[in-house]
């Protein structure tokens, strides 16, 4: 199943619930502007290379749209539609005044030096300047991407609108990035786990938890678990699984990982497994941070985890989901579990509209409060409708997409 394919099931399975009418559920899954653009860059040799970018914009009911933008060879029109109406219902079950969007380039990152990581952005925002703005579509960053591209994709556009930090986020804190964004959604991630244990009757200590992928997300969010007393027993990257049953040393492999270029290989601190073991380890916790459709109807059989907390985007497709719901696993979906990016990155819009700087510990204090409101409103959903967290989720927020669009007339 197609990455825009898998969203509209999940999205037809809550507005069968709400009894949405067709021409309804037409207006709120069409994307209101797809663009594909020619991204021509010199590489270091000289020699010019083309490769297309794309920017879909899904719907601005609630505000200003928001999404990340990626670099990945894989990046194409399905996957970044997909995510572009992801970020719809993102925001939307976290209560910010933003729709959905989504950018991205089909490249591998780590093809590029330096420079030409710089010239990238650059091309792309020369296609699109015109289409992304602080009261219109603010881009963030994505897999393949950081602060430092942020940076020069605001440059740029500068170049042709003016100052106004606010066209992005995810922007280096020297040049007005929010403190915190670094963390968010790992933290996010922490944050959701800690209430969804609670809710479950599983103490932190005895919550047995295994993260697939110690990237920004996985690393973040295994630093959070740790601190609350999650006794973290497996991570993963590429070069394996790190297992140790009475749990992992978390800050020596937090530290670890930045001084080894982002990666685990090498670590000797504990037993080492092939990379595809994590998925089918006997824990309480599953955290699925890399990419999205790791589980799937082959090897959803496999899962023996209690519960599931989805910190990438879209790491189960729906017949997995089928499988695994029809097993009582608890499954914390993505636009719920992974919103502490989107939203420090609303923070930051935020402060840089105001022209004012919040402290580290305001956008903790901000964002804990967010997302724990947020995952009351979805387990109360749950619980009230019978229905899973998933589908909670998405009631919540296409009513409030819907209350938007009605409100504005759209839909008389």
């Amino acid at each position: 199943m197609r990455a825009s394919e898998a969203t509209t099931y999940y999205f037809n399975k809550a507005a069968d619930q709400l009894e949405l009418p067709d021409w309804v559920r037409k207006l709120l899954v069409t994307n209101k502007r797809e663009v594909t653009v020619q991204v021509a860059f010199e590489r270091d040799n000289g020699r010019s290379e083309t490769v297309l970018g794309y920017r879909v914009q899904h719907d601005n009911a609630r505000g200003p749209m928001k999404g990340g933008l990626r670099y990945h060879p894989a990046v194409d029109l399905d996957e970044v539609r997909a995510l572009a109406a992801l970020m719809t219902w993102k925001t939307a079950v976290v209560e910010l005044p933003y729709g959905g969007a989504k950018g991205g380039i089909g490249i591998d990152p780590k093809t590029l030096s330096k420079r030409e990581m710089e010239r990238m952005p650059r091309a792309f925002v020369d296609q699109l300047h015109e289409i992304v703005g602080p009261d219109s579509d603010i881009p963030a960053p994505d897999m393949g991407t950081n602060h430092e591209v942020m940076a020069w994709f605001r440059n740029q556009w500068e170049k042709y609108h003016g100052f106004n930090p606010a066209v992005i986020t995810g922007k280096p804190v020297e040049e007005y990035g929010a403190r915190g964004r670094e963390e968010a959604t790992g933290r996010g991630v922490g944050t959701v786990a800690v209430k969804m244990m609670k809710r479950l009757n599983i103490r932190p200590d005895q919550c047995r938890t295994a993260i697939q992928g110690f990237g920004n997300v996985g690393s973040h969010a295994g630093k959070y678990l740790h601190e609350a007393a999650f006794p973290i027993v497996a991570v993963s990257d590429l070069s394996g699984t790190y297992f140790n049953a009475k749990g992992l040393n978390i800050p020596e492999l937090f530290s670890y990982v930045i001084k080894n270029k982002g990666t685990l290989e090498g670590y000797s601190g504990a037993e080492q497994l092939p990379a595809e073991d994590l998925l089918g380890l006997d824990v309480d916790l599953l955290i699925p941070a890399a990419l999205g459709d790791v589980i799937t109807k082959e090897n959803a059989d496999r899962i023996r985890a209690k519960s599931i907390i989805e910190a990438a985007n879209g790491p189960i497709d729906p017949e997995a989901d089928e499988i695994l719901a029809a097993r009582n696993i608890t499954i914390l979906p993505d636009i719920l579990a992974n919103a502490g990016g989107v939203t420090v990155s609303y923070f930051e819009w935020v402060q840089n509209r105001q022209h004012y700087r919040w402290s580290l510990d305001r956008v903790r204090q901000e964002l804990d409060r967010t997302l724990s409101d947020a995952f009351e409103q979805v387990w109360q959903e749950s619980s009230t409708r019978n229905v899973s967290l998933r589908t909670a989720a998405f009631m919540l927020a296409i009513n409030r997409v819907q209350r938007a669009s009605e409100l504005a007339g759209w839909l008389i």
